[in-house]
């Protein structure tokens, strides 16, 4: 009886075992590398060959770049001479940083994201982004670099509005230079470069079937605080920026090559803004924080079939107003005036963009930049404040395959210098401006 029992049920688990299978999530094995013996199990994958499946319980996706640049710069920028544009101001000619020049090498701008699809929320998809640079404030050299967080938001996607909560690009500038460099010309009149956390909605409106209005609201952490020294209360103030665009999309002209030659867009349109409102310990007002400006985006070589790149052009330009928004390089300054009657340092700034591609794989990239401050006596008593910053920069970039890109780039970034006595003259006997001649190289590697 005791067998007879024990055959049944060796025969159920038998039968049962196809279905419990159907049950289980179905697993991939992971294939080890045994180049090098023996006990290749025992460090699988070092340098070599193991494929193994990326897991959540929603869909993930994972991807990035490699990139090692080069720059020569004919001054001497510091330890972050390969990010160009980002720099406050080039050193003046008459410094001794002004007559060394720099070569370097980085891999830092490598960058790595994760992306998420989860379940469905009233109609909605629901998505999500983690993505890391190298460039964290705790790396000393390029050698002991840091991770950084870029990107880190969530988004809930209908099919004509969009809720974005997390760490995303300011809404405040739309364009961004398509530079070999990090800085992308941020402080000389495109400065979208920040990721700020936010709450941000954009919804289409669809006026017929080839035009349509995006409209962008939304609430984001005030980053100019931190530059207001002696602010009162919290030194990230308990007030946010409200930012908004209002863009008309057309595909009356076709599409055409955008940032980096890796999106394809149609004619765009349309204006931006900001405003913030901070205090100042002993100020007798408050300090607005507030900018708008205007932004385009042209197709003028249309693609032929909304995919290839091959005898593409496109133009991109864009113009601002602009108070109290030094921290993502809008404005020269912060505040300027007297101890106590503090007002926002104003200026203005300039963006435009040629891109062109005789072949699917060839681009030529080039372009014009300027920020300018406004009012140069409202800077008085300030020491040799930024009255202007300006960048020619031109590229060209090859691509072998999806993979791998080359690209070359030189440029020219100015910076003239203010008066410290009455904000308009010259220093006496010194040079008040810096040049740098940058030239570059940049290997990429996208996954």
């Amino acid at each position: 009886m005791k067998n007879k029992g024990l055959t049944v049920g060796i025969s159920a688990l038998l039968l049962a075992a196809p279905a419990m299978a159907e049950e289980l999530p179905q697993t991939v094995a992971p294939v080890y590398n045994c180049d090098f013996q023996p006990n290749c199990e025992v460090a699988p994958g070092i340098y070599g060959k193991m494929a193994s499946p990326v897991t959540s319980k929603f869909n993930l996706s994972i991807g990035g770049y490699v990139k090692l640049d080069y720059a020569y710069n004919s001054v001497n920028l510091g330890s972050n001479g390969a990010l160009g544009t980002l720099q406050r101001g080039i050193p003046k000619s008459s410094s001794p940083a002004g007559q060394e020049d720099q070569s370097i090498f980085t891999a830092r701008q490598s960058r790595i994201w994760l992306k998420v699809g989860g379940p469905t929320f009233l109609g909605a998809k629901t998505n999500a982004i983690i993505e890391t640079d190298f460039y964290g404030g705790g790396g000393a050299s390029n050698e002991t670099a840091t991770m950084r967080l870029r990107l880190a938001n969530a988004s809930l996607d209908w099919a004509n509005t969009q809720l974005v909560l997390g760490q995303a690009y300011d809404i405040f500038g739309p364009a961004t230079a398509s530079t070999v460099d990090f800085g992308q010309a941020a402080m000389t009149g495109a400065p979208n470069n920040p990721r700020v956390p936010q709450i941000r909605v954009t919804h289409r409106l669809n006026l017929n079937d080839k035009n349509a209005l995006r409209l962008v609201l939304g609430v984001q952490n005030p980053v100019q605080d931190s530059n207001l020294q002696g602010a009162s209360g919290d030194s990230w103030g308990a007030k946010v920026n409200v930012a908004g665009q209002a863009m008309l999309i057309s595909k009356v002209l076709g599409v055409a090559p955008g940032y980096y030659g890796m999106s394809m867009n149609s004619l765009t349109a349309g204006f931006f803004g900001l405003y913030g409102n901070q205090d100042v310990a002993g100020n007798k007002d408050s300090v607005d924080s507030w900018g708008y400006g205007f932004y385009t985006f042209v197709p003028l070589l249309p693609s032929k079939d909304g995919k290839n790149r091959a005898m593409t052009a496109s133009f991109e330009g864009q113009a601002y107003m602009a108070a109290n928004m030094y921290t993502i390089g809008a404005t020269a300054g912060t505040v300027v005036g007297a101890a106590g009657d503090k007002k926002p340092a104003k200026g203005y700034g300039i963006y435009s963009q040629l891109i062109f591609y005789p072949t699917q794989d060839l681009g030529i990239t080039a372009g014009y930049a300027r920020r300018n401050a406004y009012n140069y006596a409202s800077y008085r008593g300030i020491d040799n404040f930024e009255k202007s910053n300006s960048a020619i920069y031109a590229n060209v970039t090859y691509d072998l395959n999806a993979a791998l890109r080359f690209a070359v780039e030189y440029q020219n970034i100015n910076t003239q210098y203010g008066n410290v006595t009455n904000g308009t003259g010259n220093l006496a006997g010194l040079a008040t401006s810096g040049t740098a001649n940058i030239g570059r190289f940049a290997a990429y590697y996208f996954f």
